[in-house]
């Protein structure tokens, strides 16, 4: 019988545990353990995980550690045996939402979530972008022409993921940064393009499976099998849950995946003689290590940048991203507000983010601080002549979802975007403020 998603999966967890000494070193290191009211003996949290994972219960410090979970990745460099604790811990997961809900209710959760994400992004996009933007986004309404064989392929993909398109200029710079590199690449992402992270979130791990390999087929087509992602959690989706377990269904991988910034750090020599205008500002970076190398890249392109000056703010960095912060709310929200007052302390010019949700999380700010409110690669078009609009956060500044739909009356009415339907997808907007705004 041939192995379906659901027991190749199963048959990596089962892998993983079996190699997991319960040394509890992955415990030790996380940094969402105090936030999440995790207590307890580090070997016994651990153990607890794998009780949830073999027979669907544990005990409650377990529990809270899979739910708190913030994806930084500490845990997996702690390990010397070769497991990888945050996957454990998102299997945690997907075995607690399993345990919590029968399998229509997994399967109708999923539905929903996706739905509302694919509600939002197909919005928001639009109240910002002209058709002939979207259709290079791969976003449009029109269909790109059929490939005539491999000749045809581009090098490699550019996959955005979802959420990014909520705030569209930061894709149009990496789009427009490859294209002055000369780079020759296909872009996939939105919704049509699921990685499948929702569907296994509610325990759906069968349409999970299916949407994500689906999606992988349309990835790997590209002559050197590589993706470039922007995305954060589509990332970790991809290289720790999907695409190693249909390199067991398959036999091989079907593409390696790299995120942006770790591509552009590597092609840095042929971006440097490109950045040539001067951008004089003090400038500090919201980081994130949850993908291993990333930050680090992001401060070598920055400093490649004339003028760039980059202070350190002495502030915590843990998850993946600002939206895998959501778990702990009142965290999240301490850890803005203790960034926000060190920026202003020290007198940078600019607090600069490197992911979308983190922009998304902190753009708004700009209009009560003293300092702007910046993705990286503002700074890095800056410098190369590059210019998109924000619309994201000149939107979200208005704090006022009439005064948007006033704003975007003309793209509203040539999209042919139904009002009440977009309404909801700006009070998404207008309520994801982790920190509240000084005047809000």
């Amino acid at each position: 019988m041939a192995e379906t998603f659901e027991s190749a999966l199963q048959a990596r967890v089962d892998g993983m545990i079996d190699a997991c000494t319960r040394c509890g070193k992955c415990v030790e290191v996380c940094p969402a353990t105090a936030p999440a009211g995790v207590e307890g003996e580090p070997r016994e949290i651990i153990s607890g995980i794998i009780d949830i994972l073999r027979l669907g219960e544990g005990h409650e410090a377990a529990r809270k550690w899979a739910s708190g979970c913030l994806l930084s990745g500490e845990c997996i460099q702690a390990c010397d045996y070769g497991v990888n604790p945050r996957f454990l811990l998102s299997m945690a997961r997907v075995a607690m939402a399993r345990a919590k809900n029968d399998v229509p209710t997994q399967r109708r959760n999923g539905v929903d979530s996706f739905r509302t994400v694919a509600r939002d992004v197909n919005h928001l996009v639009r109240l910002q972008l002209d058709e002939a933007l979207l259709q290079r986004l791969g976003q449009g309404a029109k269909r790109s022409p059929a490939r005539a064989g491999e000749d045809a392929l581009p090098d490699f993909v550019f996959y955005t993921g979802c959420n990014v398109l909520k705030t569209p200029h930061i894709a149009l710079f990496a789009l427009d940064i490859m294209d002055a590199l000369g780079a020759s690449y296909e872009v996939m992402g939105g919704p049509t393009h699921c990685c499948g992270v929702l569907q296994m979130r509610t325990g759906d791990v069968a349409t999970s499976g299916r949407l994500g390999e689906n999606s992988i087929d349309k990835l790997a087509q590209s002559k050197s099998k590589q993706v470039v992602s922007w995305c954060p959690s589509c990332q970790v989706q991809f290289t720790e849950t999907t695409l190693p377990t249909i390199e067991k269904m398959r036999g091989a991988k079907p593409f390696e995946m790299t995120p942006f910034t770790m591509y552009l750090r590597k092609n840095l020599d042929r971006l440097r003689p490109m950045l040539r205008e001067r951008v004089p500002m003090r400038i500090a970076l919201h980081r994130h290590p949850g993908i291993r190398g990333v930050v680090e890249a992001a401060e070598d392109i920055l400093r490649a940048v004339p003028g760039i000056e980059i202070v350190d703010l002495h502030q915590p960095a843990v998850g993946l991203q600002s939206n895998n912060l959501k778990v702990l709310p009142a965290y999240r929200r301490a850890l803005d507000e203790a960034e926000l007052l060190a920026a202003e302390a020290v007198g940078i010019d600019a607090l600069v983010a490197i992911y979308h949700s983190d922009h998304r999380a902190l753009c708004a700010h700009e209009r009560d601080w003293p300092f702007r409110i910046m993705n990286m690669y503002e700074i890095v078009g800056a410098s190369m002549g590059l210019h998109e609009d924000d619309h994201y956060k000149r939107l979200k500044i208005m704090q006022d979802a009439d005064a948007i739909l006033a704003d975007c009356q003309d793209l509203v009415s040539k999209h042919g975007l139904d009002v009440a339907t977009t309404r909801l997808a700006i009070q998404v907007m207008l309520a994801e403020q982790p920190a509240p705004l000084r005047a809000g």
